[in-house]
């Protein structure tokens, strides 16, 4: 069944949670473009838009919603321009962690993950600042990247004493190819934006938020006379074996990570890492 058209009805409610949301200067702000059905998603989370459970779970709840509404197409984007896209996992949640609190943590991880792989509208990401990680994660889950120069971009969860997930793995090849997933994952190297152009990692690069949102525009715009349920099939059966790769291996993957995280091992090498950070904004 196709979506129906005019959007005047689904559009008016989005937009009602829209201001809602940007009105609460929630970790999530929402704005719907009524005219052309593509809603700009900005994290919203001060000071580096680190992801803890709250904001996973409103990313999580902002992508059902536009999926409820049919939205065209989706713009992730973050306010802390010129300084960090996202920081990646709020790493305090990690330090001596409740081991049952901690697997609903890294469960909503792995949610937060699916959700935005798995939409079945066209996503952009404008990434406005650094992106490691869990800040890699999410743009590498949306199918077109613009990013400005002069910001590094990258999966550096071994140099924080964490595996890179078999699911974040596998969406890195399928983007930049299985031998410098393979290097970029191991070294847990961040990577320029001209680097990252230059691997595939990123799409275009941009010299101001401005650009990157008209380019985001465009991409979205190449699939406008399209039938929206023949273009989202598509995307969906091109993504289908990551996420049912991802179901089968969740449970396990969930033990593993819980196992690892509160080993006084990875703790020690944590607490080290945050230290480092204490040490060298005290300089």
């Amino acid at each position: 069944m196709l979506r129906p058209t005019p959007y005047s009805t689904l559009l008016s409610r989005a937009l009602r949670r829209s201001f809602s949301s940007a009105a609460n200067n929630g970790p999530v702000v929402t704005e719907m473009d009524p005219k052309t059905g593509y809603a700009t998603v900005t994290l919203n989370r001060a000071p580096v838009n680190a992801m803890n459970l709250e904001l996973m779970r409103a990313i999580q709840r902002t992508i059902d919603d536009l999926e409820r509404d049919k939205a065209r197409g989706m713009i992730l984007t973050s306010k802390f321009s010129n300084k960090v896209f996202c920081a990646g996992l709020e790493l305090t949640e990690m330090v001596n962690p409740n081991p049952e609190q901690f697997r609903v943590f890294w469960t909503s991880l792995q949610d937060t993950w699916m959700k935005l792989y798995g939409t079945s509208f066209p996503t952009v990401a404008v990434i406005n600042g650094h992106a490691p990680a869990g800040g890699c994660m999410i743009s590498l889950a949306c199918e077109y990247r613009v990013m400005q120069p002069n910001f590094s971009i990258g999966l550096n969860e071994t140099v924080l004493g964490l595996p890179v997930p078999r699911w974040l793995q596998t969406t890195m090849s399928k983007v930049i190819g299985e031998r410098m997933s393979e290097i970029a994952c191991t070294t847990g190297k961040l990577y320029s934006a001209e680097q990252a152009l230059k691997m595939g990692m990123i799409d275009e690069l941009v010299m101001n938020q401005d650009e990157g949102v008209l380019k985001a525009v465009a991409f979205l715009d190449s699939f406008k006379d399209m039938i929206p349920v023949v273009r989202d099939k598509t995307k969906l059966e091109l993504r289908k074996l990551n996420i049912e790769d991802f179901q089968n291996y969740r449970q396990a993957e969930l033990d593993f990570v819980t196992k690892h995280v509160t080993s006084s091992e990875f703790q020690n090498v944590l607490l080290g890492y945050l230290q480092s950070l204490k040490d060298r904004k005290s300089k």
